[in-house]
């Protein structure tokens, strides 16, 4: 009987070829210490499994670093104390990791395993807040403390448009009612609100102490622009559309908005 020999390999199977940990092929495909991938994504060639040095690829492991304490030191690199800057969670260690600013080496996708040389090296980066900014999306409270005002503060923000969700994030309060569907923000949005809301007079607004109504609550909400709804007409035979948009049901004009008698 012959045995099959084995020409493509996937990251599990590397890492038994060489007999090392996934987490240790895992940092060295992704610290350049082996080729990348060559067979597809995520999989490797005999060839450049085969030429990977074992001990090499064991020794740069170092860890791995639980989410937790990445974040902790990200938190420390922002400098104390934290200015209108939330504490670095280990979700958004995750962030980071989707971004490409970190290697993910095992654990929880939402709460990575990283390697601690490479959360260093990120923490010593003099532009750490604007990739913070960038890549990591904020809750409400974590929002508020950004923008530096009061959660209701916050709150009144969102109900006057000038913020949206870019995503949001599902939490189980197992004591308190189960799972809730949490909004995510744009730091970025967030930071820029003084710049894109200069008639805001922010210092008052973070001079507001607690339990005191919200200066924002007098405001008036963003009315978004509405577009006239594109309506079809099954029945056409003309085949050509008018220019409001909506298709004739008959050649005399649209039968819809705007009665225009001709078409475009």
């Amino acid at each position: 009987m012959v045995r099959e020999v084995r020409e493509v390999f996937g990251e599990s199977e590397a890492a038994g070829r060489l007999r090392v940990p996934v987490a240790a092929w895992r940092w060295a495909t992704g610290s350049g210490l082996v080729p990348p991938a060559d067979a597809g994504p995520g999989r490797w060639s005999r060839a450049v499994v085969e030429a990977a040095d074992p001990e090499a690829v064991r020794a740069a492991l170092r860890g791995p670093a639980g989410a937790g304490w990445a974040a902790d030191r990200l938190t420390e690199a922002l400098g104390e104390p934290l200015r209108c800057r939330p504490r670095v969670t280990a979700s958004a260690v995750g962030h980071l990791v989707r971004a490409g600013l970190l290697v993910y080496l095992g654990g929880e996708v939402a709460f990575p395993d990283v390697h601690p040389d490479q959360v260093n090296t990120l923490a010593r980066r003099r532009d750490l807040p604007v990739l913070l900014d960038r890549h990591v999306p904020l809750g409400p409270d974590q929002a508020a403390v950004r923008l530096g005002v009061r959660r209701v503060d916050f709150d009144q923000v969102v109900r006057l448009g000038w913020v949206t969700p870019v995503g949001s994030v599902d939490i189980d309060y197992k004591h308190h009612g189960g799972i809730t569907t949490v909004p995510l923000y744009s730091a970025e949005d967030i930071a820029l609100l003084p710049v894109t809301r200069p008639a805001v007079d922010w210092r008052a607004v973070r001079a507001v102490s607690a339990g005191r109504r919200s200066p924002l609550a007098a405001l008036t909400p963003v009315v978004p622009a509405t577009r006239p709804a594109v309506r079809m007409c099954t029945r056409s035979s003309t085949g050509r559309r008018w220019s409001c948009g909506c298709w004739p049901t008959t050649r005399s004009g649209c039968r819809w908005r705007c009665r225009r008698p001709r078409w475009s």
